[in-house]
């Protein structure tokens, strides 16, 4: 009995035995697919090679000696005379305006004149009064001329009459000089044009009262006109090779004019902090009108400089550089570069780069050293 239930417990163990390696056998046969796709999602998920970035570049021309500095300014009148009255008033009338040509003498306006009338009647009066009381003493003086050997009259009474006559005369010189000055006076009511020209600002009008040396009208004497420009660089345009200067409208570069550097001006704007360049024309053409925007081309002599878009350029640290593309595995290159001087378009390389140089030229602030690249064609 004993022998027959131990017989029963070993069957029941060694079934429950291969029953629980059955169930391992199977649970291991189900994560076995599970497991297989994880490790294909994993390689799938590895990056790939990030593709080549595709740039525009421009082929770095031969360094040159030569130079330019392109500005731009306008034509402005190579005199322009502010004229004013010389004393307060009220504006009568004005005779002229804006682009009217004038000429010398001519009435450009008017002041109230009524008070430098009077003065002048006024003055005119003392001078007849002095003229006939000079006339009297000089008479009286040469009666006591008469007299005087005959003894009729003293000595005393002579010099008093020559005392007489010296201050009447004084007194006709004093009045001559206040009729000048009333004449002077009623004269600068009238403003007159001092030369030929053209009016190119009016400030005033009829009916306005006017301080003396208050501008009233600015006047452009002459035909000469003159290309101003406003600049930030002044020791720039004193540098130039042949000290020639090409003015071309900016509306029509085929309107053209030479012209020389005629003044620097010493201190620079204050509100603007630039520098004025007045270069006078050589026979300009009547298109380069006053007011006209042109373009002045500065042509520049010194060090031989390698000139490049102003937005190839980026930095290495603090340091001026640019992106070269290496053509054998078309790769990039940082290169640090020296300046030589810069505008708002161009940027003009001394050193760091060569001839034939590859340099990019767009998006290179995205760029990095050593990045695989496309080099597509330069531009133009």
């Amino acid at each position: 009995m004993n022998d027959t239930l131990t017989d029963y417990a070993r069957q029941a163990i060694h079934h429950l035995a291969a029953s629980h390696r059955l169930r391992a056998l199977s649970f291991l046969l189900i994560l076995l697919p599970v497991a297989l796709a994880l490790v294909a999602c994993h390689d799938k998920e590895k990056p790939s090679a990030a593709p080549a970035r595709p740039v525009r570049f421009v082929i770095a021309s031969a360094p040159s000696s030569a130079s330019v500095v392109v500005q731009t300014g306008e034509i402005r009148a190579h005199d322009d005379v502010t004229l004013s009255f010389r004393q307060d008033g009220r504006l009568l009338s004005r005779a002229v305006d804006v682009g009217d040509r004038v000429h010398a003498g001519q009435l450009l306006a008017t002041q109230e004149s009524d008070t430098s009338q009077n003065q002048l009647t006024s003055a005119r009066a003392d001078l007849d009064s002095a003229r006939a009381a000079e006339r009297v003493a000089a008479l009286n003086l040469h009666r006591m001329k008469l007299l005087m050997p005959q003894g009729a009259i003293s000595r005393a009474q002579f010099d008093t009459a020559q005392s007489d006559w010296q201050a009447a005369l004084s007194r006709r010189q004093s009045s001559e000089s206040s009729l000048k000055t009333a004449q002077d006076t009623l004269a600068w009511t009238r403003l007159n044009a001092p030369d030929d020209g053209v009016i190119t600002t009016v400030n005033a009008s009829a009916g306005q009262v006017v301080s003396s040396g208050q501008s009233v009208m600015t006047l452009a004497a002459s035909n000469g006109r003159d290309a101003v420009f406003n600049v930030a660089t002044p020791h720039t345009f004193a540098q130039s090779s042949t000290g020639q200067v090409t003015v071309s409208l900016l509306s029509n570069p085929a309107v053209q004019a030479t012209g020389h550097l005629r003044d620097i001006s010493p201190q620079a704007d204050a509100q603007t902090r630039t520098w004025r360049v007045r270069v006078t024309l050589d026979n300009p053409p009547d298109a380069l009108a006053l007011g006209a925007s042109v373009q002045g081309t500065w042509p520049q002599s010194g060090q031989t400089m390698i000139a490049l878009p102003a937005s190839a350029l980026t930095r290495n640290g603090d340091k001026p550089a640019v992106f070269v593309v290496d053509k054998p595995n078309q790769r990039l290159q940082l290169r640090e570069v020296t300046l030589g001087r810069f505008t708002t378009e161009d940027i003009y390389v001394t050193a760091g780069i060569r001839a034939g140089d590859a340099v990019v030229t767009a998006g290179v602030s995205k760029l990095r050293q050593g990045e695989k690249v496309i080099a597509q064609e330069p531009n133009p």
